[in-house]
């Protein structure tokens, strides 16, 4: 019979494949924990056989303890999005301890980059949504490895990103020519194939004999978006360019309709002065890609996943993009910025 594996973040983004990889052959039964079994994504992942779904609140105790009842691995994509940096700490550890406390086999944290200690905590790398959860991986990391294995899974932004927040405009004096433009000057950035993201997850819990104690840093390549841009002109035919712009440029795209509003619906609002506005989070976001203060093992990532999408050109053939505007990001999604902005 095979054993249980609790997810939680499924019906978002980056959850949707994981939970795809780990139901793809029957060797575990998927569990997902979701705010709604009436969502579109939660009725999808239900349709695939060994998935069932968990209706509650991720971030609820009493929920959360039934949920772990008869598991044996935890896939955890805390949403700091929704709640904020302050919660997404507090709700990683306890996730871990929880898992500990239920007799877990492996645990599996979906990090990112700790921008602020990258970035020798100077104050233009502050990101909340990157900090929180690399506070979180610094926690793990400092667990032992028995009884109970753990990985992490540390993400960038995905590739699918190019159609929605990354995706290219029109040029408004020549309008048959689309703009890549972001605030990263030459930099080279890392993008991920999420499909690809999925099979990684399933290689760490399928090898724990290698994956145990590891951060496992993925990303299809870092490349610089003048490339983007020439590899759209090649796949499409159609004219582009890559502009640099600054970051008072970038937020008046209208890529978030309102910059200086509160990142963190779920978590007060206004009311929580830890709280970031979209513009203080993305400005250290974008300044951590921009000064190239990550890095990724590509010779790893081969060897683990051969298959794998290893370049923007291989995944744009590979799903016929167009730089037509799609939704991605189920928060973006779900605040209405996809809507409000599609083109």
């Amino acid at each position: 019979m095979p054993e249980t594996v609790l997810v939680i973040g499924g019906t978002g983004a980056q959850g949707v494949p994981v939970v795809k990889a780990l139901a793809s052959d029957g060797k575990y039964a998927v569990r997902v924990l979701t705010r709604s079994a009436s969502s579109p994504e939660a009725k999808e992942l239900a349709a695939i056989p060994g998935v069932t779904i968990f209706e509650g609140d991720s971030y609820y105790e009493p929920t959360l303890l039934k949920a772990f009842e008869g598991v044996s691995y935890l896939f955890a994509n805390t949403n700091g999005f929704a709640i904020g940096e302050k919660a997404e700490i507090y709700w990683g550890t306890r996730l871990y301890e929880l898992s500990r406390q239920f007799g877990l086999k492996h645990f599996l944290y979906a990090g990112l980059e700790y921008a602020s200690r990258l970035g020798n905590f100077n104050a233009k790398y502050r990101t909340g949504h990157l900090d929180g959860k690399g506070k979180v991986v610094d926690y793990i990391a400092a667990q032992p490895t028995e009884p109970m294995a753990w990985s992490v899974l540390t993400s960038c932004l995905y590739i699918e990103g190019l159609s929605e927040l990354l995706r290219p405009f029109p040029n408004p004096s020549d309008p048959e020519t689309m703009v890549f433009a972001l605030p990263i000057g030459n930099a080279k950035m890392p993008l991920i194939y999420l499909e690809d993201y999925g099979s990684y997850a399933r290689w760490l819990f399928d090898h724990p004999e290698r994956s145990n104690g590891l951060e496992l840093h993925v990303g299809t390549e870092d490349v610089a978006w003048r490339d983007v841009a020439a590899a759209f002109t090649e796949v499409t035919g159609k004219k582009a360019i890559y502009k640099d712009v600054t970051l008072d440029e970038y937020f008046s795209l209208g890529i978030f309709p309102e910059p200086d509003a509160i990142v963190g619906r779920s978590a007060g609002g206004g009311n929580d002065p830890t709280l970031f506005t979209f513009r203080q989070n993305f400005s250290g976001f974008w300044n951590t890609w921009k000064d190239e203060l990550t890095k990724r093992d590509y010779a790893l990532l081969d060897e683990i996943l051969p298959t794998r999408v290893k370049s923007v050109k291989e995944w744009m053939v590979k799903v016929g993009y167009t730089g037509e505007p799609s939704s991605v990001l189920k928060d973006y999604r779900d605040q209405g910025f996809f809507a409000n902005n599609k083109q």
